[in-house]
């Protein structure tokens, strides 16, 4: 009797309809099958086509702020697809600049969700036999130096991603030496969901002031995600990877 076929592996990237998370897309498209997860499933196939060898990869439409349907949808999707996943990248992120005043416990909820809540889950999801025949050995949470520091209507963004290196320190003391977990926490980056910061000269202006290195692109931070989901960072968990072009260290800033 023959063997049956072993599911194909992939690297699990969410947030990769646009910005960092598509140009770690991109990146790591050579050297993994991915599974690409964002909210826009058009935008999603833009990047699915930029990719290389674009037919290896697969596209997984999903709001993660509805994080309850989860699990549900995600073990159906690797069933469907005969696929497991040895690595997870979470760069999905919401961010939406408001005063206090202005929050909403709704709003809040979405950002906790998106940035925190759908990493738990995910990554709880993937350690389960039934799920991905415990294959997970890597985990990456895209973070933000907005975890270590605060700045103006920034409150429900800041408590998300400091929230989520907490869960980030947690869960590679509790899943090792099976899982490695780190992320990576850049600096102001340039993309879609920070456009607006730069749209105002006096912001633009005054952040690449604030910047030894100056402002920083999307593949700066893909190459520190490639790093850490490397054989070359094999000894290495619990760590968080600033990536500010030297932003926390100026204290004339």
């Amino acid at each position: 009797m023959s063997e049956p076929p072993t599911p194909a592996t992939y690297l699990l990237i969410t947030g990769a309809s646009s910005g960092i998370g598509r140009e770690m897309a991109v990146s790591l498209s050579g050297q993994y099958r991915l599974i690409l997860s964002g909210r826009d499933p058009g935008r999603l196939q833009q990047t699915r086509q930029a990719c290389q060898a674009p037919d290896r990869h697969l596209c997984w439409a999903r709001d993660l702020a509805d994080v309850t349907t989860l699990a549900q949808a995600l073990p159906a999707f690797l069933r469907e697809n005969d696929a497991r996943v040895t690595g997870f990248v979470h760069g999905a992120a919401l961010l939406k600049v408001l005063p206090l005043r202005s929050i909403t416990i709704g709003h809040a909820l979405d950002v906790m969700n998106t940035n925190v809540m759908a990493a738990l889950e995910i990554t709880r999801l993937l350690l389960r036999k039934d799920v991905n025949s415990k294959m997970l050995g890597s985990v990456v949470f895209v973070s933000s130096i907005a975890s270590r520091f605060g700045a103006k209507g920034f409150s429900a963004y800041c408590a998300s991603k400091a929230a989520l290196d907490g869960l980030m320190k947690a869960l590679a003391v509790e899943l090792a030496p099976e899982v490695r977990v780190n992320s990576v926490l850049p600096g102001s980056v340039r993309t879609p969901m920070t456009e607006a910061m730069f749209d105002d000269p006096a912001n633009a202006e005054r952040l690449m002031r604030d910047y030894p290195l100056g402002v920083g692109l999307p593949s700066d931070i893909a190459d520190a995600v490639a790093f850490l989901m490397s054989d070359q960072a094999r000894w290495i968990t619990g760590h968080q990877m600033v990536v500010d072009g030297g932003r926390s260290v100026n204290i004339s800033a």
